[in-house]
């Protein structure tokens, strides 16, 4: 058949290249339980029927809160099926961005997984003057479930015969260019909105990635949240490649669940990325003896793989495939012993973790884009030469990407770009020009051989009150290499110098804590701790050396709280949500520059 133009086409595709495979594994009572092709488009066809019995019109908004699960699959197909638009939220926001959102985008049908979500929207139910129909995944006594929505698609097609014709009429006159959802971005420089992507962009960015998995490749782990597009994209990506997708039970779990399914690839993020490597680092702190010697030895020959293995000599080749016996093989086989490939989003990944991870055969790519960018803009691939350390890959081939002359900010034009934010065209003409450009607001370069670099965020720059301009993201991941320091934010707005907030990775802490004798109970009287304070400062200086004078971090102060999701530090990607850092260690960063 041919290849699929809408989303919802890889329904029909899927059970033409392997109806015998399994389509989404998910723990069920503590068992891996299957689904398969033909239940996914049964239930699929329900839903969307259900929602013809509803009333549900082309372009209407359907809400789903969900974390990743086969059902909300089933929920995206059946909207999409119809023509309405799916409106995927995070299931870990607040009330008042769910009130926002709900409202703003007149959303009449919401579809949320569990009685805690849907608690959620109960409190708040009266300020909710556009919902209608409220529904649970999880059955919840007394109130409606995803199961009445079957049966009641199953009763609007025992009702009317001509059902399938009617349904199969409004998917034949869905074209790729249509809305097929709706995500708000995560607003980490200010109110949220709906960006509006079509089936296009989103089959443009599986096209341009399919050929880099691994030809035998038949399985995928799932942990990142669906409603963000990079992960959506990528479940897309696994169900054209007839993989088994597993979702992950939840993020501390992933580890276990990679050793019980065995996955091939997986998505993620560089914060992930850390904490596994993190983690690897802190179990090579403990041993002692010849073979403590041994893992240090294998760690710093992966710190000096290079992706191009011509440029790799005789001997470190040599070398390579001793330490891969006594160390790396035991590292992959914590990962399940098939994965293959990591590709990590939403942020650039340190050099060093590139150089590692590819070193020990887990593979780590990249690739950039933005939300409104379905995502992608560039991404590395699985030829000879298609990655670079430190580059994010080439520009997609299917669109234009520029520089700006002046800014350096990254610019794309080509069909991945939203159709424009919801209900806000003053906001769309600032993101898209007139020439169709969407403005990142990222700031970037190629290399001579076509590599793209990111540099920073154009919003996240400062100027001292000496005039010098400041990339804080850079510092940060410059010195977020010390496996001490979990997260950090860099300031200096107007001020003389930079100085930085540093939250420490306290499992990293309390083990160094034991080791030199710190007699530290809790969290605040570690960082309080001369000694403590003296190592990091250490770490600070170590990589102070390589920065510029004026980049320097001059004044740091450590801080007890981790940041998190659930403090709204961070988006539910883990990026650093700066203006609400900055307000809740206001008095701190003041006193840094005092």
């Amino acid at each position: 058949m041919n290849e699929p133009t809408r989303l919802f086409d890889l329904l029909e595709w899927r059970k033409a290249q392997h109806p015998e495979r399994p389509v989404f594994k998910y723990k069920e009572k503590g068992e891996w339980k299957s689904h398969y092709i033909d239940e996914y488009i049964e239930k699929v066809d329900l839903i969307s029927y259900a929602l013809l019995h509803l009333g549900v019109k082309k372009g209407e908004n359907i809400g789903l809160i969900s974390s990743g699960l086969p059902e909300w699959n089933y929920v995206d197909f059946g909207v999409q099926q119809t023509g309405a638009v799916l409106l995927p939220i995070y299931p870990t926001i607040s009330e008042d961005d769910y009130q926002f959102i709900l409202n703003d985008a007149n959303v009449r049908l919401l579809v949320v997984e569990t009685p805690t979500l849907y608690n959620k929207i109960t409190n708040i139910r009266a300020k909710l003057p556009h919902l209608e129909n409220l529904c649970t995944i999880v059955p919840m006594e007394g109130v409606k479930s995803l199961d009445d929505i079957y049966d009641l698609g199953r009763r609007y097609l025992s009702e009317n015969p001509d059902a399938p014709a009617r349904l199969q009429s409004i998917k034949d006159s869905l074209t790729t260019d249509d809305i097929c959802t709706m995500i708000y971005t995560s607003g980490t420089t200010g109110t949220p909105k709906g960006a509006m992507l079509t089936h296009r962009g989103l089959i443009m960015n599986v096209q341009e990635i399919k050929e880099s998995p691994g030809k035998t490749w038949t399985k995928a782990l799932s942990w990142l949240p669906m409603c963000h597009i990079y992960e959506r994209m990528m479940g897309y990506l696994y169900q054209w490649l007839c993989f088994e997708i597993a979702y992950a039970e939840s993020i501390a779990k992933v580890g276990d669940n990679c050793k019980e399914i065995s996955p091939n690839m997986m998505a993620c993020v560089p914060r992930f990325i850390e904490k596994v490597y993190d983690k690897i680092f802190r179990k090579g702190e403990k041993m002692t003896g010849i073979k403590k010697k041994i893992f240090d030895w294998a760690i710093d020959l992966a710190f000096r793989y290079d992706l191009d293995e011509s440029k790799l000599s005789a001997w470190y080749k040599c070398q390579k495939a001793i330490a891969d016996k006594l160390v790396y093989k035991e590292i992959r086989e914590s990962m399940g012993g098939e994965l293959y490939m990591l590709v990590s989003g939403g942020a650039t990944i340190q050099p060093r973790l590139t150089r590692f991870f590819s070193c020990v055969g887990l593979d780590l790519y990249e690739g950039y884009g933005l939300t409104e960018c379905s995502p992608l803009i560039a991404v590395t691939n699985s030829n000879k030469k298609g990655r670079k350390i430190g580059s994010v890959g080439f520009a997609m081939r299917s669109i234009e990407v520029r520089l700006d002359p002046a800014t350096n900010e990254i610019q794309c034009r080509g069909g991945n770009v939203m159709k424009g934010y919801y209900n806000a065209p003053e906001l769309t003409a600032e993101a898209i020009d007139s020439e169709g450009w969407f403005h990142t607001g990222d700031t970037g370069y190629f290399d001579a051989d076509g590599y793209l670099f990111i540099t920073g965020r154009t919003k996240s720059m400062f100027k001292t009150s000496m005039g010098k301009y400041i990339n804080p993201e850079v510092i940060e991941e410059k010195m977020k290499q010390s496996p001490f320091i979990l997260d950090m934010m860099v300031v200096g707005a107007e001020q003389k110098f930079a100085a930085a907030l540093i939250a420490p990775d306290f499992d990293m802490l309390k083990d160094w804590c034991q080791r030199h004798g710190v007699d530290a109970q809790s969290k605040e009287e570690m960082i309080a701790d001369k000694k403590v304070i003296a190592r990091y400062q250490k770490v600070v200086d170590k990589y102070n050396a390589e920065l510029g004078v004026t980049e320097q971090v001059k004044m740091f102060k450590l801080v007890a709280d981790s940041w998190t999701e659930a403090n709204k530090m961070l988006t539910p990607t883990q990026k650093l949500i700066r203006r609400n850092v900055a307000a809740a260690y206001s008095e701190q960063i003041d006193s840094l520059f005092k």
